[in-house]
């Protein structure tokens, strides 16, 4: 198991596998990629009109390029293309993460993250998330030696999709290089922007703001499960459609509006919270390597739990804490991830049985799906709870057992080594 050639042919392989399931497997789990992404793409290339520019979009401007990338082959290829796009990002951040088979600390994080991938399907691959995943990895990984470049990248990843902000925050919060990150995420967003109002974007390039606000409860969002189980007991009124508009099944039904409204400044509460926990830790002088590792777990989770989408691929997000946290802990430095690697594991396993497979099943109230959802939703909270006690515990060590003169120091070169 510790063989480089073993472990990168095993992260090969699993990619060809989880390929495979996209391309010819049951329940459509490419959809997005081949219908959804290359419509926008011919709509681009063949109709002249560009989402994003030439009117509203649900993603950030960026999303665009992979796509067109994808479709520069032609569209006959664009699957095939695709894929070979998330290869390429992800055999990049594999090998910064293993040192390109030198570093042998890691090789236990690099098999988790291949454990990770079979087990969450071909959702992995197969949607704009799987873009975002590796560049967040890099970014996560080389912050403590290079904060610009790492700021660059996970800016880069946000304006693809939006999910990538919780790690620059944390990092923000966490490293002592904050003008460097700051400089990069700056300078890299104004560019963005510029090149988009240079090409007649306007208002448009942040109308994903807007178009996520107004949405309702998606099927899979934990706060859904309220009215699924609702459904399912006979109440009156309660069902789930299908939003043509925005291409996703959601619930409706008494309360789901006021839910739909009050959803996302609960989340900002709870963000609010983590991050005032975060400030305490701080202050406390914990080192970067306890602190940033779960501060991005708790930031991460909190998304996902307190968000009105919880689309299935929004587990992949999950990968990269992880690996940063057990990365850290390879080399000796901060806090043992195993806890939270073996728990995102099972919500990985969990949402595979769920998306593709018997999605139809969920839709349709199967009472055992119905389980099986409540408690994938339920492992957020748990994850949730176990970065946020985590935070908790090691500012009170720090502040508790280590003298004033030595809390903190060297922690980014720390982090580094």
């Amino acid at each position: 198991m510790s063989s480089p050639i073993l472990l990168w042919s095993a992260f090969i392989l699993a990619h060809f596998w989880l390929g495979a399931l996209n391309l010819y497997g049951p329940g459509l789990p490419f959809g997005d990629v081949t219908i959804v992404y290359r419509f926008w793409t011919d709509q681009a290339l063949v109709s002249n009109y560009w989402v994003g520019i030439d009117g509203s979009w649900v993603y950030p401007i960026v999303a665009l390029v992979p796509m067109l990338i994808a479709r520069a082959f032609g569209p006959e290829l664009f699957p095939g293309a695709w894929l070979g796009l998330v290869l390429v990002l992800d055999v990049a951040a594999f090998g910064v993460l293993t040192g390109w088979g030198r570093n042998r600390r890691n090789i236990w994080v690099a098999w988790w993250w291949v454990a990770f991938l079979l087990v969450l399907g071909p959702i992995a691959l197969g949607r704009i998330d799987s873009i975002t995943v590796p560049l967040a990895i890099v970014g996560a990984l080389i912050v403590a030696t290079r904060p610009r470049t790492a700021a660059v990248i996970l800016t880069v990843a946000t304006w693809i999709k939006v999910w990538p902000a919780a790690l620059l925050a944390a990092i923000l919060i966490s490293v002592k290089a904050r003008r460097q990150i700051v400089v990069g995420a700056v300078v890299t967003s104004v560019a963005i922007v510029a090149v988009a109002l240079s090409v007649g974007a306007g208002a448009n390039v942040f109308s994903f703001v807007t178009q996520q606000s107004v949405r309702g409860l998606q099927v899979e969002a934990p706060i859904s499960n309220i009215w699924l189980w609702r459904e399912f007991a006979g109440a009156a009124n309660t069902f789930v459609y299908y939003d043509r508009g925005l291409l996703t099944w959601q619930v409706r039904g008494p309360g789901v509006e006021v839910a739909s409204v009050l959803v996302n400044p609960l989340m900002i509460l709870v963000v609010v919270a983590i991050t005032l926990l975060a400030l305490l830790a701080l202050r406390n002088r914990v080192p970067v390597q306890d602190l940033l590792p779960s501060l991005s777990l708790a930031y991460v989770v909190a998304v996902i739990a307190f968000n009105k989408v919880g689309s299935p691929q929004y587990v992949t997000w999950l990968a990269v804490p992880i690996i940063l946290g057990l990365a850290t802990n390879a080399v000796g430095r901060g806090r043992p991830f195993r806890t939270p690697a073996i728990i995102v594991l099972v919500v990985a396993s969990l949402t595979q049985l769920i998306y593709p497979y018997l999605y139809g099943y969920v839709l349709g109230l199967n009472p055992a799906m119905l389980i099986v959802l409540s408690v994938r939703n339920l492992m957020y909270f748990v994850l949730l709870g176990w970065s946020i006690m985590t935070l908790w515990r090691a500012s009170r060590a720090r502040y508790s057992t280590l003298p004033a003169a030595g809390r903190g120091s060297l922690s980014e070169e720390e982090l580094a080594s």
